[in-house]
């Protein structure tokens, strides 16, 4: 199982960005997956998780109404898109993925050990 994030970059306070979660080797259909951050001298922070099976979403509050997480099952591929984006966004942000099946009406948390798989990461940084 492969995860490949794409789509940071540097943007100015108040700009956007889509990040892309590209997973291969094998298909998220009723599973848990995240999107995380971390920024230097802070705490891995759960940003957005996408119950891909029911479509449930659950954000941090430092996101909500900001960011939304999606999911495109044609391409197994995890989004991220991030508006009216702060320099307290800056950071580098991870998408993670479970292989184990997540059934109806299970909660898909954005909790770092609910995953057992990880991206490399891709850097947002804000100005």
């Amino acid at each position: 199982v492969q995860l490949v994030e794409s789509g940071g970059g540097a943007v100015q306070a108040g700009g956007s960005l889509r990040l892309s979660c590209s997973a291969t080797g094998y298909v998220y259909e009723n599973n848990c997956m995240a999107w995380f951050r971390k920024a230097p001298g802070k705490e891995r922070e759960g940003v957005a998780s996408f119950h891909t099976g029911q479509g449930n979403t659950i954000y941090a509050d430092s996101v909500k109404g900001r960011f939304t997480i999606s999911y495109d099952n044609a391409h197994n591929t995890l989004h991220l898109q991030m508006n009216s984006l702060k320099p307290e966004d800056s950071a580098m942000y991870y998408c993670a993925a479970d292989t184990r099946f997540l059934g109806y009406g299970q909660l898909c948390k954005p909790q770092p050990s609910v995953f057992n798989g990880w991206g490399q990461g891709t850097q947002v940084t804000v100005s």
